[in-house]
């Protein structure tokens, strides 16, 4: 009768292991393709504004130049709002640098969004560049043009936002982040492979 019992229990027990792990592989599927690579350095990827319409509003190139996110349509663009008084910003920049390096080309752009004042451009652009990031494009929205900061949503410094080729939000991610880790690189790939 004891054998009977350890038997029973035993194929209780195995039951409800299998029942979990069926349960655990038919979860509920993401409800956006990129929702996965939110892990490791990416953890903070938010894809609640995705689909939304990049903002229309000026930024200035280094010369002074307005332009718009629109320049980049055509293809994927990672716009990263910063600043040289935020110490996360200037920590993430280098791998930022690297992101450039390794993935930049005629698919997928970083552009660098400066929020200093007007007085402080050259300087942020010379940072920019000692910062290891020479390779990434520079542009100031300052306070008396924060237009496309506020249309962006942007709350807090450093937030990066990724635009497809249509001009439409990916993802975001609000703080700093190492964006040459494998995370971020096998997140930008995902991107490239499905968008182009």
């Amino acid at each position: 009768m004891t054998r009977l019992a350890f038997i029973g229990l035993f194929l209780v027990a195995l039951g409800a292991i299998v029942y979990v792990l069926f349960s655990a592989a038919g979860g509920k599927p993401p409800s956006n393709a990129f929702e996965r690579y939110a892990t490791g350095d990416m953890a903070k990827l938010s894809f609640a504004s995705a689909g939304e319409a990049a903002p229309t509003a000026n930024m200035f190139a280094a010369d002074g130049t307005p332009v718009t996110l629109d320049a980049w349509k055509g293809k994927t663009v990672l716009v990263n709002y910063w600043a040289t008084w935020c110490s996360p910003c200037e920590r993430e920049m280098p791998s930022l640098g690297a992101l450039q390096t390794a993935r930049g080309g005629d698919a997928f752009e970083i552009v660098a969004v400066s929020v200093d004042s007007s007085e402080d451009k050259d300087y942020a652009a010379q940072r920019l560049g000692e910062l290891g990031a020479a390779n990434i494009s520079f542009h100031i929205a300052p306070p008396e043009n924060y237009e496309i900061v506020y249309d962006s949503g942007v709350q807090g410094f450093p937030t990066s936002v990724i635009y497809g080729p249509d001009g439409k939000e990916i993802a975001r991610l609000a703080g700093d982040a190492d964006w040459s880790s494998i995370e971020a690189v096998n997140f930008i790939d995902a991107i490239l492979a499905k968008v182009g």
